[in-house]
């Protein structure tokens, strides 16, 4: 289907993650990207030759276009509040890589400027929207696993030093297991079972050093800034209870990835940093788990969550993957930290809608009107 009238896009950040964007902006007729830039122009010029966008810009020009309406963030962490910041006041709508911030004033200064000036902000990750989280979303509401009342969610490895060409800016402020990947588990428990109410934690930095194996940076020596291991319990506002654990101090494990349990059977959930997977469920009156077909597509890639922002924009509909979920993300990692830190159960300063599930059977690369 044609979209007669779509959003002209400006990518800002052409680094790693920009490949996949512009390719999965591309499955959407709404989504018209028109222009890339970076801090290293020859770097936007670079991707601009490979990926055959019309042009190359600076920030400054790309955010002085008057035709752009939506801008996508693909910057450091470290960078997007000040470059979120800069589009919202030239006017674009924003949808930004995550984290939404570093800190919850952070956030909360994107927020406010983003009403104050009746734009949008949407925010990764949009992996909630593939064919595996979607199947588990419409099980969940069809009632499969009955009334859910827990789940657990695991993210444990030993970090990056051993591969990462330039591991360090994963253990300084920003980064580490819980703001590096969190954001995954945390925004699928979100769609799945609904925002936090209260939450506590304990976290710690394992290790003050970290020694890189990485061929390019061997022996180089990391100092750690953020803790490494954070083991959290959340209460969500539904009722269920939620064990989280994030850690880059685990060798193995035998552990799943998301699990949720419910009153009549049980729903193993696929990496939330994929947009397909394997679903499995086991209900009560059931002796082994078996293998759920996926309802939704998987066939998507980053790219479908500023599609639905666009379809946002132009039919007036609320959008997925919304500021307010990002925010609400961002405040429950930092909440995991403060909890920490001061030994207390802790509730957080914001909620949100639980995003709506896709229909089924959409065409592909178009999403819902309404």
């Amino acid at each position: 289907m044609l979209v007669v009238n779509p959003v002209k896009v400006g990518i800002i950040g052409c680094g790693n993650i920009f490949p996949q964007y512009i390719n999965g902006c591309r499955a959407f007729d709404i989504l018209d990207v028109v222009a890339c830039a970076d801090v290293d122009l020859a770097r936007a010029q670079s991707r601009v030759a490979e990926f055959n966008v019309a042009n190359a810009l600076t920030v400054e020009a790309l955010l002085a276009d008057p035709t752009i309406d939506l801008v996508i963030n693909l910057t450091v962490p470290q960078a997007h509040a000040e470059v979120s910041l800069a589009a919202l006041s030239a006017g674009k709508h924003l949808y930004s890589e995550k984290p939404l911030g570093l800190s919850r004033e952070e956030g909360q200064q994107i927020m406010s400027l983003a009403a104050q000036k009746g734009l949008r902000v949407g925010c990764a990750p949009d992996t909630f929207l593939g064919g595996g989280l979607q199947t588990c979303r419409k099980l969940i509401d069809d009632g499969r696993i009955g009334q859910p009342v827990s789940a657990v969610a695991f993210m444990c490895g030993h970090g990056p030093e051993s591969w990462h060409p330039n591991p360090d800016f994963f253990y300084k402020r920003g980064a580490g297991p819980l703001f590096d990947m969190g954001p995954y588990y945390l925004t699928a428990l979100v769609h799945l079972l609904g925002p936090v109410r209260r939450l506590t934690s304990s976290s710690q930095i394992s290790f003050p050093e970290r020694i890189a194996t990485a061929r390019e940076v061997y022996g180089h020596k990391i100092t750690v800034e953020v803790p490494t291991h954070v083991a959290g319990v959340l209460d969500f506002a539904s009722g269920a209870v939620g064990t989280l654990i994030t850690s880059f101090d685990t060798w193995s494990h035998h552990l799943p990835i998301i699990e949720i349990y419910g009153s009549e059977g049980s729903l193993s959930v696929p990496d939330p940093n994929t947009f397909g997977g394997s679903v499995l469920l086991r209900r009560w009156d059931e002796n082994t788990w078996h293998e759920v077909p996926h309802t939704h597509s998987t066939d998507v890639g980053r790219g479908i969550g500023a599609a639905d922002m666009a379809y946002g924009i132009r039919f007036g509909r609320p959008h997925r993957p919304s500021g307010d979920l990002a925010f609400h993300v961002l405040d429950i990692m930092e909440s995991l930290f403060q909890a920490s830190a001061e030994g207390r159960h802790l509730i957080p300063a914001t909620t949100c809608d639980r995003p709506a599930p896709l229909p089924v059977g959409l065409p592909p690369g178009t999403l819902d009107r309404a």
